[in-house]
């Protein structure tokens, strides 16, 4: 039937008046017809009453929040599919990348995202993480394949070594440290002997629960009973503490694995490291904001400790990295030339204004967001640049990069430099940092402050 140009317009004056109406009674909360993240404990129900469905499953987002979606964005919800881009980024969404932007809009996509996954690399923790709950940041390098081989030369091992990064980093890595701790999620059945074979291959002292330099808790301090074995996680858990190991030979080293990867327990697990006397604590994981994670802050907030965090590998602001009390590592690439390292931004690297966050004092005069910029340092994490670890559930050695990186070395630093404290000593001492595109002194949303160049400014 033909309609009429007047038919017409009045057909459309209706359906923009219903949109009206629509948005009028839109409003923060859970949607109708929104799912429920589920709840594994009574103790995760802080960070899950205002789960929501994670972006792309509703039209309200992140919960709390209308159809508007991530951080920063528009209606359009994620990255390349509207001009908005990732905050602070243009219309191609991720930096370098083509409009399709985030995992599950290209072929390409992010890490487990997609068969392609990222160019060369993949993530034993893939997917996006349900509300109040955590994924790791680990990419391994797939151009590398996994070496058994546990009595290899340190000549036969591909990816960074530690001498690389304590000469890219100035560290001062033949002082004590003291105690750092790794928390992660679930257990790793073989943590220490995968510590045992990447310090013997790079000749760094033993480091062991025998000699006392090593130990290993559940999430309460036990070590009566540990958590379900993750494998992903594992591969993470072995990183993470060949990372200490790498910048801080001589630090001891306790491994706090909670009970699971919700906010709640990672954060009591947090907790349990403090209590035990760490003097830095590395979180190598993130999780999507939500409209009441300061209720996680107390987790995070302990006198006369720095906490790590890695910033994420999905170009956005996470938490716990968007929390004002902890030091937020972004990555880098980094290479050896015949003039000495250099290091650009890893465009992968979680960064951007937090949705949630306030701006904290030490950021009043650096950041261009309103709210807190959830990145203070940063450190290597491309995996084609990445670095030599052991990990028997990752099949040996293999090459390993992700922001995971970051906050373990982060967090060995700070225990070198003898007076750990949160992000603010940092921002007090700028000119400590290598400058990655930035002057010395300055910073940047994707790299903040810039990497270490020796401990003077943390």
């Amino acid at each position: 039937m033909h309609v009429s140009g007047t038919q017409t317009d009045m057909q459309r004056a209706a359906a923009v008046l219903t949109l009206v109406i629509l948005a009028g009674c839109s409003g923060g909360g859970i949607m109708p017809g929104q799912h429920q993240s589920p709840t594994a404990t009574q103790s995760s129900a802080r960070a899950t009453r205002d789960a929501a469905a994670v972006p792309g499953e509703s039209s309200a987002g992140l919960p709390g929040e209308s159809s508007a979606g991530l951080p920063g964005e528009s209606s359009a919800g994620l990255p390349g599919e509207s001009s908005a881009g990732l905050p602070g980024e243009s219309s191609a969404g991720l930096p370098g990348e083509s409009s399709a932007g985030l995992p599950g809009e290209s072929s390409a996509g992010l890490p487990g995202e997609s068969s392609a996954g990222l160019p060369g690399a993949s993530f034993p923790c893939a997917g996006l993480p349900a509300t109040g709950t955590a994924a790791c940041t680990l990419a391994i390098n797939l151009n590398v394949p996994p070496n058994p081989g546990t009595n290899l030369a340190a000549a036969q091992i591909p990816g960074l070594h530690p001498a690389d990064l304590q000469a890219a980093y100035a560290l001062p890595s033949d002082r004590p440290g003291g105690v750092v701790a790794i928390v992660d999620a679930y257990d790793a059945p073989t943590a220490e002997q995968d510590l045992a074979v990447y310090r013997a291959a790079f000749g760094l002292p033993a480091c062991t629960s025998a000699n006392g330099c090593f130990r290993k808790v559940n999430q309460s301090g036990g070590t009566d009973r540990f958590p379900a074995v993750n494998t992903g996680w594992a591969q993470e858990t072995a990183l993470d503490l060949e990372m200490v190991s790498a910048a801080c030979p001589r630090c001891s080293i306790v491994l706090v694995e909670a009970n699971s990867a919700l906010l709640d327990e990672l954060g009591a697990a947090v907790d349990t490291a403090a209590a035990l006397g760490a003097r830095a604590i590395s979180n190598s994981y993130y999780a999507i904001e939500w409209s009441s994670q300061s209720a996680e802050d107390a987790h995070y907030r302990h006198s006369g400790v720095a906490i790590t965090a890695s910033s994420g590998d999905r170009g956005y602001a996470s938490y716990p990295a968007s929390s004002p009390y902890v030091t937020a590592v972004s990555g880098t690439a980094l290479k050896r030339g015949s003039s000495g390292w250099t290091e650009s931004a890893w465009p992968y690297s979680g960064h951007g204004c937090s949705k949630y966050a306030a701006k904290p004092w030490f950021q009043a005069n650096v950041s261009s967001c309103s709210k807190r910029s959830a990145v203070d340092v940063a450190a290597i994490a491309d995996p084609q640049t990445g670095v030599s670890t052991f990990s028997t559930a990752a099949g040996g050695w293999v090459v390993a990069g992700g922001t995971s990186v970051g906050a373990p070395l982060i967090a060995a630093a700070y225990a070198l430099s003898g007076h750990p404290d949160g992000p603010g000593y940092s921002y007090r001492r700028a000119a400590a940092f290598h400058p990655i595109g930035t002057r010395a002194g300055t910073y940047s949303l994707t790299t903040g402050l810039g990497s270490p160049n020796g401990v003077a400014g943390l």
